[in-house]
Protein backbone atom coordinates (compact mmCIF):
# COMPACT_ATOMS: atom_id res chain seq x y z
CA UNK A 1 0.00 0.00 0.00
CA UNK A 2 1.30 3.34 -0.80
CA UNK A 3 1.52 6.03 1.80
CA UNK A 4 -1.18 8.25 0.36
CA UNK A 5 -3.44 5.11 0.17
CA UNK A 6 -2.82 4.67 3.48
CA UNK A 7 -3.21 7.79 5.03
CA UNK A 8 -6.92 7.62 2.46
CA UNK A 9 -7.65 4.20 4.65
CA UNK A 10 -6.63 5.72 7.90
CA UNK A 11 -8.56 8.56 7.61
CA UNK A 12 -11.36 7.02 6.92
CA UNK A 13 -10.86 4.77 9.71
CA UNK A 14 -10.76 7.91 11.86
CA UNK A 15 -14.22 8.67 10.85
CA UNK A 16 -16.14 5.89 12.04
CA UNK A 17 -16.59 6.70 15.02
CA UNK A 18 -17.49 10.12 14.49
CA UNK A 19 -20.24 8.55 11.45
CA UNK A 20 -21.37 6.01 13.93
CA UNK A 21 -22.43 8.57 17.02
CA UNK A 22 -23.35 11.00 14.12
CA UNK A 23 -27.38 9.33 14.20
CA UNK A 24 -27.08 8.27 17.14
CA UNK A 25 -30.11 10.08 18.92
CA UNK A 26 -32.53 9.19 21.51
CA UNK A 27 -36.45 10.04 21.49
CA UNK A 28 -38.63 10.33 24.51
CA UNK A 29 -42.25 8.88 24.71
CA UNK A 30 -43.74 9.46 28.49
CA UNK A 31 -41.15 8.55 30.55
CA UNK A 32 -39.39 6.27 28.05
CA UNK A 33 -35.74 7.06 26.42
CA UNK A 34 -35.21 5.20 23.58
CA UNK A 35 -31.51 5.66 21.86
CA UNK A 36 -28.68 3.85 20.53
CA UNK A 37 -30.39 2.12 17.91
CA UNK A 38 -28.56 0.67 15.79
CA UNK A 39 -27.88 -2.33 13.15
CA UNK A 40 -25.63 -4.22 11.05
CA UNK A 41 -24.31 -4.31 7.20
CA UNK A 42 -25.64 -6.95 5.41
CA UNK A 43 -24.79 -8.90 2.76
CA UNK A 44 -28.03 -9.04 0.54
CA UNK A 45 -31.53 -9.85 1.35
CA UNK A 46 -31.67 -13.61 1.70
CA UNK A 47 -30.73 -13.54 5.57
CA UNK A 48 -31.97 -11.74 8.52
CA UNK A 49 -30.94 -8.60 9.71
CA UNK A 50 -30.40 -7.36 13.51
CA UNK A 51 -31.49 -5.06 15.79
CA UNK A 52 -30.38 -3.40 18.95
CA UNK A 53 -31.48 -0.23 21.37
CA UNK A 54 -31.25 0.87 24.73
CA UNK A 55 -34.68 1.99 26.52
CA UNK A 56 -34.38 3.79 29.55
CA UNK A 57 -37.78 4.37 31.49
CA UNK A 58 -37.44 7.20 34.41
CA UNK A 59 -40.96 6.78 35.25
CA UNK A 60 -42.46 4.64 38.44
CA UNK A 61 -44.40 2.35 36.55
CA UNK A 62 -43.29 -0.65 34.71
CA UNK A 63 -43.91 -0.97 30.58
CA UNK A 64 -43.07 -3.61 28.06
CA UNK A 65 -41.30 -3.42 24.82
CA UNK A 66 -44.49 -5.73 22.77
CA UNK A 67 -43.37 -5.28 18.69
CA UNK A 68 -41.53 -3.84 16.40
CA UNK A 69 -42.31 -2.90 12.71
CA UNK A 70 -40.41 -1.15 10.04
CA UNK A 71 -40.88 -0.92 6.26
CA UNK A 72 -37.32 -2.90 5.36
CA UNK A 73 -38.07 -6.07 6.84
CA UNK A 74 -41.50 -8.32 5.67
CA UNK A 75 -41.54 -9.89 9.53
CA UNK A 76 -39.63 -7.90 12.28
CA UNK A 77 -39.93 -9.92 15.28
CA UNK A 78 -38.48 -9.36 19.24
CA UNK A 79 -36.27 -12.56 20.20
CA UNK A 80 -33.89 -13.64 22.60
CA UNK A 81 -30.35 -15.54 22.88
CA UNK A 82 -30.62 -18.10 25.14
CA UNK A 83 -28.18 -20.86 25.90
CA UNK A 84 -29.25 -23.90 27.11
CA UNK A 85 -26.74 -27.48 27.29
CA UNK A 86 -24.03 -25.15 25.51
CA UNK A 87 -26.22 -24.53 22.52
CA UNK A 88 -27.46 -20.98 21.69
CA UNK A 89 -31.09 -20.98 19.83
CA UNK A 90 -33.10 -17.70 19.28
CA UNK A 91 -37.14 -18.20 20.48
CA UNK A 92 -39.27 -15.24 19.76
CA UNK A 93 -39.83 -13.03 22.15
CA UNK A 94 -43.80 -12.11 22.89
CA UNK A 95 -42.71 -8.92 25.08
CA UNK A 96 -39.28 -7.46 26.82
CA UNK A 97 -39.98 -6.04 30.34
CA UNK A 98 -38.88 -2.41 30.77
CA UNK A 99 -39.21 -1.81 34.89
CA UNK A 100 -39.33 1.55 36.41
CA UNK A 101 -36.15 2.96 37.03
CA UNK A 102 -34.29 0.58 34.87
CA UNK A 103 -31.94 0.98 31.47
CA UNK A 104 -32.79 -2.19 29.70
CA UNK A 105 -30.76 -2.93 26.26
CA UNK A 106 -31.44 -5.22 23.05
CA UNK A 107 -27.94 -6.57 22.86
CA UNK A 108 -25.40 -8.79 20.92
CA UNK A 109 -26.03 -12.42 23.33
CA UNK A 110 -29.70 -10.72 24.89
CA UNK A 111 -32.52 -9.76 23.91
CA UNK A 112 -32.81 -8.43 20.13
CA UNK A 113 -34.70 -7.58 16.91
CA UNK A 114 -34.85 -10.02 14.03
CA UNK A 115 -35.84 -8.03 10.64
CA UNK A 116 -36.21 -11.29 8.45
CA UNK A 117 -37.84 -10.80 5.00
CA UNK A 118 -35.78 -8.01 4.31
CA UNK A 119 -36.76 -5.53 1.39
CA UNK A 120 -33.38 -4.50 1.04
CA UNK A 121 -29.63 -4.90 2.05
CA UNK A 122 -28.29 -2.14 4.52
CA UNK A 123 -25.23 -0.83 4.40
CA UNK A 124 -22.99 1.02 6.15
CA UNK A 125 -23.77 4.37 7.62
CA UNK A 126 -27.34 4.44 6.21
CA UNK A 127 -30.10 4.63 8.56
CA UNK A 128 -33.96 3.59 8.23
CA UNK A 129 -36.98 4.20 10.86
CA UNK A 130 -38.20 1.35 13.43
CA UNK A 131 -41.56 1.79 15.36
CA UNK A 132 -41.11 -0.01 18.50
CA UNK A 133 -44.57 -0.31 20.43
CA UNK A 134 -44.68 -0.36 24.19
CA UNK A 135 -47.60 -1.71 26.21
CA UNK A 136 -48.02 1.63 27.74
CA UNK A 137 -46.38 4.76 26.27
CA UNK A 138 -47.39 3.35 22.87
CA UNK A 139 -45.59 3.68 19.30
CA UNK A 140 -42.45 5.53 19.07
CA UNK A 141 -40.11 5.49 16.19
CA UNK A 142 -36.12 5.96 15.91
CA UNK A 143 -33.71 6.04 13.26
CA UNK A 144 -31.56 3.49 13.23
CA UNK A 145 -27.53 3.29 12.04
CA UNK A 146 -26.31 0.29 10.00
CA UNK A 147 -23.02 0.48 11.80
CA UNK A 148 -19.99 -2.41 10.39
CA UNK A 149 -20.73 -6.35 10.43
CA UNK A 150 -18.51 -6.43 13.33
CA UNK A 151 -19.81 -3.87 15.41
CA UNK A 152 -20.48 -4.88 19.00
CA UNK A 153 -22.55 -1.27 20.38
CA UNK A 154 -23.38 1.78 19.14
CA UNK A 155 -20.56 4.28 20.25
CA UNK A 156 -22.91 7.48 21.44
CA UNK A 157 -20.63 10.35 23.39
CA UNK A 158 -22.77 11.66 25.80
CA UNK A 159 -25.95 10.03 24.11
CA UNK A 160 -28.36 7.99 26.43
Amino acid sequence: MTMKGFALALGCAMLLPAIASADCVGVTAGDLTISKAWSRVTIGTQRPAVFYVEIRNAGKTDDRLIGIETPIAGMPMLHQTVIQDGVAAMPHAEAVDVPAGKTISLEPGGYHGMLMELTTALSEGQTFPITLTFEKAGAVEIDTLVLPMRAQEAQCDGAS
